[in-house]
């Protein structure tokens, strides 16, 4: 493959497209629910809440596990306490991500991230598990009064990066394709993140299940821009 042009700029998803976190989401859920008295749920189940960012995942359990609305605050404080104090107990890169990073910095893209989730803990997660190297921003669902899909969210992250002219968002999920469409900037789909439609319902101009792949697929993508 050839170089690419310092003028892309690659935003991505963090939970579900560079790492695997679901273990550490559900255990700060379940530590929350058995302080608040009730059984533990299921990882597949907890898998289906994520997306949307913290505040919107505990909505869900209450809403699961029939908890009083009126304590969403409370236990998304104490769902977060227990996350951050565990962030990166069980969360792994998935296969391939280091080395598709170093090799995109490497070749003169400049990278970026842009989660729902809070800003300390994706931080404390890149930080855990080696990857802060490669990105130049880092913004989480607290880090503006916006988060994903609103497209201002990564809007903002793609204007806090390094001079540029092409720009491209991956993601797993179908916030983040809503996110792109919104944006109208190209959106690469990792399948095997906590997407929870089926792929071809997913907006996207390329999808792939293996990191290996984004290489060759953004010096596609990039071309045709």
């Amino acid at each position: 493959m050839g170089k690419f042009s310092m003028n892309t700029a690659i935003v991505f998803d963090l939970d579900g497209t560079l790492v695997d976190s679901i273990g550490d989401l559900a255990g700060a859920a379940n530590r929350m629910l058995a302080d608040a008295g009730r059984d533990p749920l299921q990882l597949d189940v907890i898998k289906r809440f994520v997306g949307n960012g913290l505040p919107k995942l505990v909505e869900r359990v209450l809403q699961h596990c029939d908890l009083p609305m009126d304590r969403h605050n409370e236990l998304t404080q104490l769902t977060l306490s227990h996350y951050n104090a565990a962030a990166s107990d069980t969360t792994v890169p998935y296969p391939g991500v280091p080395e598709a990073l170093s090799y995109l910095l490497a070749s003169g893209c400049v990278l970026g991230v842009c989660t729902n989730k809070p800003e300390a803990p994706a931080r404390h997660v890149l930080d855990a598990l080696n990857l802060s190297q490669y990105f130049d921003v880092v913004l989480g669902g607290d880090t503006l009064k916006t988060r994903k899909p609103d497209p201002a969210h990564l809007i903002a992250s793609f204007e806090a990066l390094p001079r540029h002219n092409k720009r491209l968002f991956v993601g797993d999920s179908e916030v983040d394709a809503e996110t792109s469409v919104r944006a109208e900037i190209p959106f690469l789909l990792f399948t095997e993140g906590y997407r929870k439609s089926p792929v071809a319902e997913i907006p996207n101009q390329v999808s792939y299940r293996s990191a290996a792949e984004l290489p060759a697929l953004v010096e596609r993508l990039s071309q045709e821009q």
